[in-house]
């Protein structure tokens, strides 16, 4: 739990961009097809390292990855996606970058089955966002029976960097889970 000016955050305090992130973004309902995409690549660089080294290089991925337009991505060339990896602004992992395009991929197939990436994800919560009421940090869990169910799906659809605890972390960034703790300013009763 961070305090920042007597507000109390579950994270992000003392960091403005950190800070706007918690208070303006995780845990809101995301219903965009195009910031689906752009958290679900994010959370996969995300994976073994801090999510404030994400949020950092946010704007350089929107740059290399033309926004995240997923069809654009979909259409990288190898040669476009090693280009990458010269890139300091860019977590430079060969198997995070390659994923993209190949996520992207695996995207527009299910967006072509459900109609939308958001009808798919929200789908797996009857359309209505879990409320949990975490009063400490450690009372919230890095997966449940839902990341399980997503994640493994995701995995055989042909995604990669979606495992259970990148999913868990993905669905609260989202919204389909809102982890907000008790005493966190941004919590909902």
């Amino acid at each position: 739990m961070n305090k920042s000016n007597s507000i109390y955050r579950c994270f992000g305090s003392g960091k403005p961009f950190y800070e706007d992130y918690h208070d303006n973004e995780w845990g809101i309902p995301v219903y965009d097809d195009r910031l689906l995409f752009e958290m679900l690549i994010l959370e996969g660089a995300h994976a073994g390292l801090s999510w404030e080294i994400v949020l950092k290089k946010r704007e350089e991925y929107k740059k290399c990855f033309f926004n995240f337009d997923v069809n654009k991505v979909a259409n990288m060339t190898d040669e476009q996606l090693e280009q990458l990896l010269l890139n300091p602004g860019l977590i430079r992992n060969r198997l995070k970058v390659f994923s993209a395009r190949k996520n992207a991929i695996a995207y527009i197939q299910i967006q072509k089955e459900f109609g939308s990436f958001s009808n798919y994800l929200w789908a797996y919560v009857d359309n209505k966002q879990i409320n949990n009421h975490f009063d400490k940090p450690e009372d919230m869990p890095t997966s449940t029976t839902l990341s399980d169910k997503v994640s493994k799906d995701l995995k055989k659809r042909g995604m990669s960097f979606v495992g259970t605890t990148i999913i868990y972390s993905y669905l609260q960034a989202v919204g389909l889970i809102d982890d907000h703790l008790t005493i966190c300013h941004c919590y909902k009763k």
